[in-house]
């Protein structure tokens, strides 16, 4: 059974390199109806809301921070800070936030992606993992592919930090690996 109000989820991590990408990605998207985009950029904290706030200038479709009890709405995108994961509260999905010291990264990419396993049969996902330094996202996303999600990953070329997605590659099993035009493109028909 679909979840009834969530569709189609595309998951975005990335990390060094990765705001200019995710700008021409977000620029790109056509009017989600059914679809909702979550982005976990490593930033900090401070940064993150005049990252979106510029973004939503290019964007046609709402741009939020995802903030602690807010209902995941379709048709727009989210913005992840701190631990972010997803609970279930009767039909809707809705975001837990909180911030915790203990993990090296804002937003932890992992967290994000890891809370969505759960739900990998009832909503069509779609996890990309774009540029970056280490390897934040590619244990959630190895867990998405397992679980049925489709998964995809930049090749060396197009990779400003290659870390995340040459990970990415190794360890994920039938990953696809596309240049950052292609992936573009893929996410534009997944939405559509």
């Amino acid at each position: 059974m679909k979840h009834s109000a969530l569709n189609k989820i595309v998951l975005i991590g990335a990390s060094t390199g990765g705001p200019g990408q995710i700008e021409k990605i977000i620029r790109s998207l056509g009017h989600l109806s059914d679809t909702t985009v979550i982005v976990a950029q490593h930033m900090s904290v401070d940064f993150i809301p005049s990252f979106v706030k510029r973004l939503q200038e290019q964007s046609l479709n709402p741009l939020l921070m995802a903030m602690d009890n807010s209902t995941i709405e379709a048709g727009t995108v989210y913005f992840c800070h701190g631990i972010a994961t997803i609970k279930r509260e009767g039909y809707e999905l809705s975001f837990k936030v909180e911030s915790s010291k203990e993990y090296k990264y804002n937003p932890d990419i992992n967290s994000v992606f890891s809370s969505f396993v759960q739900f990998a049969k009832e909503i069509d996902i779609l996890a990309v993992i774009l540029t970056g330094i280490g390897d934040d996202g590619v244990k959630g996303c190895k867990q998405l592919a397992i679980a049925g999600a489709r998964t995809i990953t930049q090749n060396e070329e197009s990779a400003i930090v290659d870390g995340m997605p040459s990970r990415a590659r190794k360890e994920i099993p039938n990953i696809e690996i596309s240049n950052i035009e292609t992936i573009r493109e893929k996410i534009e028909g997944f939405c559509s």
